[in-house]
């Protein structure tokens, strides 16, 4: 008996279909990568830095990507049309999400390939919830993401400073979260859901890119969709950014001042340090046998230092002349105690020379 060939076979059966008129199903296209912004209201509403990154990877050849969430959008209008599909929830805490066990859901309604997460900032408030607890919080929501999606690429935020009215602490935790987050990346990275780090820090300022010392405005935005586009971009084409970790600095007073009055002194020592900018510390110190009412401190930069946030202290600096006095609340300093006054400035990444200060009181 004359067999046909599996070919032949094949050839009739197409020609019976074309003849009948049955179309064979197109070759489907490639599914996009399904990325989840999740935060806090920097990332809700309006939380106009996605639009930003929307369009700069859309027009940058990033096409085939689909913003997700459960929220449609916090409302932005720069004359061009985007992807608003978020997670971003407006007074939540990354303590608050994983203590509660809130993304499961969100990441079973969403199925996301890729997690953008800047969460954080509402930790910060009260200074209470310690670095450790944040991070910790961190490792429990990727461990939730990679139960979703075993190949779950994360990229995680050191996030933007805040400095607002009313939190002392603010300004310095959160330069103590995002010292930490490049270590933490590192140690809890797989070659499967790998952890890229991108620096929303850098470069942004409380002052001009905040309307009020937390939330970003119109410049702000675009700062952060700048800063989230590196990373995004070396994760859509397939090139994880490895975490590094900056060494930590040696935490040195300053050498002993000659203070302009004797009944007060002050050291200064450099608490954190990374790239372009440091975070320090000065020591005010009563050694009179009274009480003081109010005191000033004084010094001078040699490197280009300059100084973009400070607490604790009313602070100004002229050129490399820098001049603080007490805040309202700690002017007056019993015998023999101390108060403490911070800042964050920047530097050239070679030399932070420790100036010597001089304090006076009154």
């Amino acid at each position: 008996m004359l067999r046909r060939s599996p070919l032949y076979a094949f050839l009739a059966a197409l020609l019976v279909a074309v003849t009948i008129g049955v179309a064979l199903p197109a070759r489907s296209a490639m599914a996009p990568v399904r990325i989840m912004p999740l935060g806090d209201s920097i990332t809700a509403g309006p939380g106009c830095w996605r639009a930003l990154l929307w369009h700069r990877l859309q027009t940058s050849g990033y096409t085939n990507i689909d913003f997700v969430g459960s929220d449609p959008d916090g409302g932005c209008n720069y004359g061009f049309a985007y992807d608003g599909d978020h997670e971003g929830h407006g007074g939540f805490s990354a303590t608050g999400i994983a203590d509660q066990n809130q993304l499961p859901p969100w990441l079973a309604a969403a199925r996301p390939d890729v997690v953008l997460m800047h969460l954080g900032t509402n930790d910060m408030w009260g200074g209470f919830i310690p670095t450790s607890a944040v991070l910790a919080a961190y490792t429990k929501l990727v461990g939730q993401m990679r139960a979703s999606n075993p190949n779950m690429k994360i990229i995680v935020a050191q996030i933007i400073p805040m400095n607002p009215s009313g939190c002392s602490t603010c300004a310095a935790s959160v330069v103590a979260l995002n010292n930490a987050i490049p270590g933490w990346a590192a140690g809890l990275t797989t070659a499967q859901s790998p952890i890229a780090v991108a620096d929303l820090w850098t470069g942004f300022n409380t002052v001009t890119d905040t309307g009020d010392g937390v939330h970003p405005n119109d410049a702000g935005f675009q700062k952060m969709a700048d800063r989230w586009y590196p990373s995004v971009a070396q994760v859509l084409s397939g090139v994880i950014p490895t975490p590094t970790v900056s060494p930590t600095p040696t935490r040195s007073p300053s050498p002993s001042p000659s203070p302009a009055d004797p009944r007060c002194t002050a050291t200064y020592q450099v608490i954190s340090q990374w790239g372009g900018a440091f975070q320090a510390e000065v020591k005010v110190t009563n050694n009179s046998p009274t009480a003081s009412s109010a005191w000033t401190a004084s010094f001078t930069f040699a490197n280009g230092q300059q100084i973009s946030q400070s607490w604790n202290t009313t602070l100004t600096q002229n050129g490399a002349a820098v001049s603080a006095r007490n805040a309202s609340y700690n002017g007056s300093l019993p015998a023999s105690a101390s108060t403490t006054f911070g800042f964050i400035a920047s530097w050239n990444n070679t030399t932070n020379a420790l100036p010597q200060v001089s304090c006076a009181l009154s």
